[in-house]
């Protein structure tokens, strides 16, 4: 018997990564086919798309899933998703902002405002704390791609405005408006990136301790796993010891 259930532990375990796989899947697939609805389909003259593909690349997303996502922008028979933001507090005063695709707004927003309310936050207006941000272009490469010294030598030629390097890689930062043309310079000396996007970057921080901060990682997982929700960002400092105590 304790064999029986170590293996129906293991498959349920599979089921939910596997369930956790198929909705990030379904996100950037999303994300992909808004792109190419409102640019070109062509991610050569499309920074948006080009962008979306390399986020799915990096989610190893089939190349057969981002070809579909592609050709059902132009098919006539894709969803009309919007961009929808929502911006909040949560545990500890910290500020989050939530960037959503949706075809339903009013049903996005009751599910942003029970998350936020069931969670121990409290949703805001628009521009209720996007002061506590800066718009800004991110391109992510993993630490494989160079030494710190190489990827700021790099980063300065493509005209980032900053880099910022730790174990899990290298964050580079530039304008919202270069963001493709840093991204195409960066991939001649580092090649393809991680990650390239749009993000939003504190421009000030707030020190979350221990009795805030599962609160506040039970609000910021339960907004991401929302299906419609594409991006979370918030501004909160944590420790290594409270990190570690999180299992994180």
């Amino acid at each position: 018997m304790a064999g029986h259930s170590q293996f129906k532990n293991i498959m349920h375990k599979k089921g939910a990564k596997d369930a956790k796989r198929a909705k990030i899947f379904t996100k950037l697939a999303r994300e992909i086919t808004v792109a190419a609805k409102l640019g070109m389909p062509d991610p050569a003259f499309n920074p948006r798309l080009r962008a979306a593909i390399t986020a799915a690349k990096a989610e190893s997303m089939p190349k057969d899933n981002i070809e579909r996502a592609i050709k059902k922008a132009t098919g006539g028979d894709s969803e009309n998703y919007e961009e929808a933001r929502y911006e909040g507090y949560g545990p500890g005063n910290v500020a989050i902002i939530v960037e959503a695709l949706t075809d339903n707004r009013n049903r996005t927003a009751a599910e942003m405002r029970t998350l936020f309310n069931k969670n121990g936050g409290n949703m805001g207006e628009t521009n209720s704390v996007a002061f506590n941000f800066q718009r800004v272009g991110l391109i992510r490469y993993p630490g494989s791609a160079g030494g710190e010294d190489k990827i700021m030598e790099a980063a300065i030629e493509a005209g980032a405005e900053d880099v910022v390097s730790g174990e899990n890689g290298h964050d580079i930062y530039c304008g919202p408006d270069d963001l493709h043309a840093v991204q195409k310079q960066l991939e001649e000396s580092l090649g393809e990136p991680e990650t390239s996007q749009l993000d939003w970057r504190p421009s000030m921080t707030v020190d979350v301790g221990d009795d805030q901060a599962e609160p506040l990682m039970n609000l910021l997982n339960a907004l991401e796993d929302n299906d419609d929700v594409q991006r979370v960002a918030a501004n909160y400092e944590m420790s290594d010891e409270v990190m570690a105590r999180l299992g994180g």
